[in-house]
């Protein structure tokens, strides 16, 4: 019977020890989330990658969904830091904002559209349903299909602020979500017309997608262009968070307003904000 409970003490000793060990391996883990901007989601997942990689016990969870997420998210608490792809509002104040990088908004036809140019008003009548036909900006005989985000991302609010016009006069064929989405969209459709980040246009022109960019006041959307100032629609790109940062969500925002980091905004063909 000793024998028996003898056993029994060492199994209970191995047990809780094990535990331990789980619990404190749990413990090691710190989680960072960052949600909104899909604009921002491939360059924060790379460097959320790099920062792991650097910090051990350190996870960064990154989750598009739009700028408007973002806010909401880390208003509410669901995120330790949002990504936008736009200035505060006046509403947001609160919130303290770190610019890391800036970007434009680009117009994407289908590559086989013959059209090489809009003008604003044009661009303007197509996306309230003025002018409904490709032929009449100079293209062919056949009905446009507008493709349009969805309300809470910063791109819209860019675009329709740009053009002077409201988000619910749009006439849209499909609206939709993040950039990937709107370039498929035009992919899959000839006829469409869409616009996103300048910076993920011009990475996937480089990738071969069937698509071309048109110019704003006969300026290309490069982020040349951006860097230079000569492109019209710009915004900057924007950690926020609901209190000053501190810990672990100030060390990674640190790191990703360091020269660190500047490799990656290149590489996503974004301009670093201290350029």
């Amino acid at each position: 019977m000793k024998e028996i409970q003898k056993q029994a003490f060492y199994l209970a000793i191995i047990v809780f020890f094990c535990f331990s060990m789980f619990v404190g391996e749990a413990k090691a883990v710190e989680m960072l989330r960052i949600t909104g901007s899909s604009t921002m989601c491939p360059l924060m997942a790379e460097i959320g990658k790099r920062f792991e990689s650097l910090h051990s016990g350190v996870k960064i969870d990154v989750q598009c969904g739009g700028s408007g997420r973002g806010i909401s998210d880390v208003q509410s608490g669901k995120a330790d830091i949002g990504m936008v792809s736009r200035i505060l509002m006046e509403k947001e104040k609160d919130l303290y904002g770190f610019p890391i990088a800036r970007d434009g908004i680009s117009i994407i036809l289908h590559k086989d559209n013959p059209v090489k140019s809009l003008s604003d008003i044009q661009v303007a009548g197509i996306y309230t349903g003025k002018i409904t036909k490709w032929k009449m900006v100079g293209g062919r005989n056949i009905s446009i299909a507008v493709i349009n985000p969805q309300k809470g991302y910063s791109s819209a609010e860019l675009f329709t602020h740009y053009f002077k016009i409201d988000y619910d006069d749009i006439t849209a064929a499909i609206t939709v979500g993040d950039n990937p989405v709107r370039i498929k969209a035009v992919v899959d459709n000839p006829n469409a017309i869409a616009y996103l980040s300048a910076g993920e246009a011009e990475r996937a022109v480089r990738a071969g997608m069937p698509i071309k960019r048109l110019p704003f006041n006969n300026v290309m959307p490069t982020s040349r262009n951006v860097i230079t100032g000569n492109y019209p629609i710009t915004r900057p790109l924007m950690l926020v968070t609901k209190n000053l940062p501190a810990g672990m969500v100030k060390m990674f925002i640190d790191y990703c307003l360091s020269s660190a980091v500047v490799d990656l905004i290149e590489r996503h063909d974004f301009v670093p904000y201290e350029d």
